[in-house]
């Protein structure tokens, strides 16, 4: 099985200026823990996830006591707080090779990159799945 048979196409991606309580929003109203980040041609600069979005709980209480420029950080947007450096995996890639290098990784999702542009994402939900599936399909076949 490809990646490309079980990721999620056309997903939902944010600009790095967007507000991250603006994406947080759109998170939650999707019911996703992961939005990749693109820039104006659809090239991946970076992920945001909901352990992003945790971490930048902190940024107004900091605020309080760092020298940075207070506003940027009561109000801070995505690129200050999504990860920049991101895994990505080819949609011809197979199901094993994903889920090895999410295992390897500890990484939640993938995003699908082809031709330098995100086409999809896929997340360790989706790999378990995929992988219930095959396993339940494989004990309910009758060998010839």
């Amino acid at each position: 099985m490809k990646v490309r048979d079980v990721m999620t196409g056309e997903p939902l991606t944010v600009d790095c200026d967007l507000l991250v309580h603006k994406a947080q929003g759109l998170m939650k109203d999707h019911g996703i823990r992961h939005l990749p980040v693109v820039d104006h041609a659809g090239r991946l600069m970076g992920m945001l996830t909901d352990r992003d979005i945790i971490h930048a709980a902190f940024m107004p209480i900091l605020a309080e006591s760092l020298p940075a420029d207070p506003r940027r950080l009561k109000a801070p947007r995505v690129r200050d707080v999504m990860t920049w450096s991101v895994v990505t995996i080819d949609p011809e890639a197979t199901l094993v090779q994903a889920g090895l290098t999410m295992f390897q990784g500890r990484i939640g999702s993938l995003p699908v990159v082809e031709n330098g542009r995100v086409i999809g994402i896929l997340t360790d939900r989706d790999v378990l799945a995929a992988f219930h599936r095959q396993s339940t399909t494989e004990v309910g076949t009758v060998p010839p």
